[in-house]
């Protein structure tokens, strides 16, 4: 056994190469005098060293008082008493990592079981590529748990960062717990015993000991404690303090031997996500290993010039406390590299993409003012500042050799169609063509009807230009479908609108020049990028109407150039917004009922089933049938869900539209584009459950004719974020404002959708934290400015990591 100076004299040099920030170990060197001397006194056998021992600890008790300054010259005074007495040590031992094992009561007992080795550091790994199965501790079985979380390389598990901590660094002795903290204790294994229960479970029962007191801990099916925990073991004990039959337990704590390294208590504890079959403490120990083995000679992809100038942490350091941070300071430290990294991965990835789309040439389109001018006097209203603006915008990209990417941004109701037009109009009078893709076929037949419409008076005025309109769909009749096709192919359609029907491969263009795709976030990568290769590097034109926060637009269109219709035409109403509670449901059916006898029409939006499409179609026909039978049984009701065809949707709101049905009971498949101008009501059930930006289109469904309009929040059981985002809709009815606030309240992942979002997978990032990203976008373009292709020798690792990172298939634009 290891004299208690040898160790001492250990601890303190440590101390001393630390900086002498009593953080060493826990509690500080105030609490290893309280634990190290009663337990040393027993280990020593002459009175001198007795003596020896109680002065030390009344030193060591005045530690936390000094200056740092005064603390290294205090430590060397003790050391130098430790040297003084050498001939008392016993032969050294290997000091154990970071050990606390100092810190325990003595035992009751005249000896204890001789202390555990630290647990062994696996041995170097092969690569972050390699299999999880490689690793020491983890085999088939475990090896196909964690591919249940997406871990399946060394690289995944190393990337499985914790969701929470629990920070268990406020130390107590047993006598200063108090009910309901999460502290720390450190104490000695007085008993441990196990008994059964009549329901079958297995109750293991410690009491544990220090200088103050002792206390009960508890631990459900777990009888192997019984011989892992035998009487005089030190133990540290972190959780939450518990009471039963009126005295303070802990109830299944965590728990480590003290000569072992604190992952699992004593500390800011990680806390993963899991899955079945593994726990905490499984995960907690294999991700020590690992980090301990991997992050010290982990290269870094990022450039150490830049990452010093920036104050960043190494990546392996990164790595390392943001699974196990030393304190707050160093865990912010490290979410702030590793948020920064993906940042900077999604910016260099959307430059790239730029990039290459601004070096291929495209074939300008000269605009013509005077013509665009008279297009603009033939509308039958006139356009707003805004949108005048973004027109001068487009038309500026389409007179470029290098093709036009830009993203299209207006509310409900701004006018983007109008603006869209004007661009495939010009286009048409320099003999080219242009398609608008929309994302269903009664957007698209929407579109070809106002673009029909708008068209009509200007087109008359010029009879020497083709403004031919072709409407393509899967429902268009065969024969038609044969004519279209042919028009496309010979040039004689100018202006095609359709859907997906339009990447068909027997669809030709003679010579597309304009790609203009609706509500794009729809539409899949190969979708956007099959009606693209229909032309010869064409101009395009993305379009939303979900109106995205500048931040998330600039991170995830960042190579698209952003125009936005910040204002509405005059005379466009305000849809009056309410807030109900489940109580007053029977007044919101009668408010729609009262609509209905005035001849306008209503939507119910069904609450949102997170579980899968088939669990909410379900719903919406129990609700359908509900409404239909109890409620309303005298009107005419819909059915629209996510199980449906589109043939069938598209006949149920073509039937909507005619006025053939009263009220519409649809899920969230509504939320874009239709455009019943007689429906004045939109009742959202469970309208906690939904986002802000999915709220305000559910909002703009009704309004879009010259009755006033009403939309009606239902909200069942709320929690205090969707209360705040209840409020915020009843209140507010700026698009972009809302848009802001549900990227602050729910994140960018819940924001879009994951399937709709287009993102790599985000770890860390939070996109709201505007100045990180614009940093990362600042990084990002000096970077770029220098080694476009990321070809120089430092940013070799960075071009591989950048390359990983968008592996998955997506497209920018």
């Amino acid at each position: 056994m290891s004299s208690p100076f040898e160790t001492l004299y250990k601890v303190l040099s440590q101390e001393k190469q630390r900086g002498c920030d009593n953080r060493l170990v826990i509690g500080g060197l105030e609490k290893l005098a309280d634990t190290w001397a009663p337990q040393a006194i027993v280990q020593v056998a002459g009175e001198e060293e007795r003596q020896l021992i109680q002065e030390i600890a009344t030193l060591l008790r005045r530690y936390p008082e000094l200056e740092v300054s005064e603390r290294a010259p205090f430590l060397n005074a003790i050391l130098d008493k430790i040297a003084a007495r050498r001939s008392a040590f016993t032969a050294p031992v290997p000091s154990p990592d970071v050990s606390v094992a100092e810190k325990a009561e003595p035992a009751p007992l005249p000896q204890r079981p001789p202390a555990r080795t630290a647990r062994r550091v696996a041995s170097p790994f092969g690569g972050l590529d390699e299999s999880v199965e490689r690793l020491p501790g983890i085999k088939r079985a475990m090896a196909e748990r964690l591919a249940r979380l997406g871990i399946r390389s060394v690289g995944d598990l190393l990337t499985h960062f914790p969701r929470r901590y629990i920070d268990y660094r406020t130390l107590k002795t047993i006598s200063q717990l108090r009910y309901g903290e999460e502290v720390t204790i450190l104490g000695v294994v007085q008993s441990c015993q196990m008994r059964d229960t009549r329901s079958g479970k297995r109750i293991v029962s410690c009491i544990i000991s220090d200088r103050t007191g002792v206390v009960e801990i508890t631990w459900f099916n777990q009888p192997w404690l019984v011989d892992k925990l035998p009487p005089g073991t030190p133990i540290v004990v972190s959780g939450r303090v518990d009471q039963y039959l009126g005295r303070l337990v802990f109830q299944h704590p965590e728990w480590e031997e003290v000569d072992r390294r604190q992952i699992h208590t004593g500390r800011l504890v990680p806390v993963y996500p899991l899955t079945e079959g593994l726990t905490q403490k499984w995960m907690r120990d294999v991700l020590d290993r690992l980090v301990r083995s991997a992050t010290p000679s982990l290269p870094d992809y990022l450039p150490a010039a830049r990452r010093e100038r920036l104050g960043m942490p190494a990546l392996g350091e990164a790595l390392r406390q943001i699974h196990f941070p030393d304190n707050p300071e160093a865990l912010e430290q490290a979410r702030r590299r590793l948020a920064f990294d993906e940042l900077l991965f999604i910016q260099l990835g959307v430059l790239r993409q730029r990039h290459r789309w601004r070096s291929e040439p495209a074939r300008p389109v000269h605009v013509d003012r005077n013509l665009l001018e008279e297009f603009v006097a033939a509308l039958p209203f006139g356009l707003t500042n805004a949108q005048r603006r973004v027109l001068e915008e487009i038309m500026a990209d389409l007179e470029q050799t290098v093709p036009m990417n830009r993203l299209l941004q207006g509310d409900v109701g701004s006018g983007k169609t109008v603006v869209a037009l004007a661009a495939m109009m010009v286009t048409a009078a320099n003999g080219g063509q242009s398609a608008m893709m929309a994302p269903t076929e009664i957007l698209a037949e929407q579109h070809y009807r106002t673009i029909t419409r708008l068209l009509e008076p200007f087109a008359a005025l010029q009879s020497n230009l083709d403004l031919s309109v072709r409407l393509l769909t899967g429902s268009t009749p065969a024969a038609e479908r044969e004519t279209t096709y042919a028009d496309i192919s010979s040039g004689r359609a100018k202006l095609i609108v359709g859907t997906h029907a339009l990447i068909q491969e027997t669809v030709d263009f003679h010579d597309l020049r304009l790609v203009v795709i609706d509500e794009q976030h729809r539409f899949g990568v190969q979708q956007r990028t099959a009606l693209r290769d229909k032309g010869y590097n064409p101009h395009m034109l993305v379009m939303s109407a979900t109106p995205i926060p500048r931040s998330l637009a600039l991170t995830l269109y960042g190579d698209l150039d952003l125009s936005v219709i910040d204002e509405m035409p005059p005379g466009r109403q305000q849809i009056k917004t309410y807030w109900l509670s489940p109580l007053e449901r029977e007044r919101a059916y009668s408010f729609i009922r009262s609509q209905v006898e005035q001849g306008r029409q209503a939507f119910i939006i069904c609450p949102l089933v997170e579980e899968s499409d088939k669990i909410e179609a379900k719903s919406a026909v129990e609700e359908y049938a509900r409404l239909s039978n109890e409620v309303f049984p005298d009107l005419k009701l819909g059915l629209l869900h996510g199980r449906m065809s589109a043939e069938e949707k598209d006949a149920v709101m073509t039937r909507f539209r005619n006025g053939e049905l009263h009220i519409l009971v649809s899920t969230a498949v509504v939320e874009v584009g239709i455009d019943v101008p007689n429906a004045t009501v939109m009742l959202v059930e469970g309208a906690n459950r939904f986002g802000l930006a999915q709220l305000h289109q559910f909002r703009g469904r009704v309004g879009r004719g010259e009755h006033p309009s009403y939309c009606l929040l239902l909200a069942d059981a709320t929690t205090p974020e969707a209360e705040a985002r209840l409020r915020i809709a009843s209140e507010t009815h700026d698009g972009f404002r809302l848009a802001e606030e549900d990227l602050k309240l729910r994140g960018p992942g819940e924001f879009f959708g994951t399937r709709q979002s287009g993102l790599p997978d985000i770890r860390v990032a939070q996109l709201s934290d505007m100045p990180l990203l614009q940093l990362a976008r600042e990084e990002a373009q000096d970077i770029f400015r220098c080694d476009p292709d990321l070809s120089q020798p430092e940013h070799q690792l960075l071009a591989q990591k950048v390359n990983q990172f968008w592996r998955k298939p997506t497209d920018l634009s």
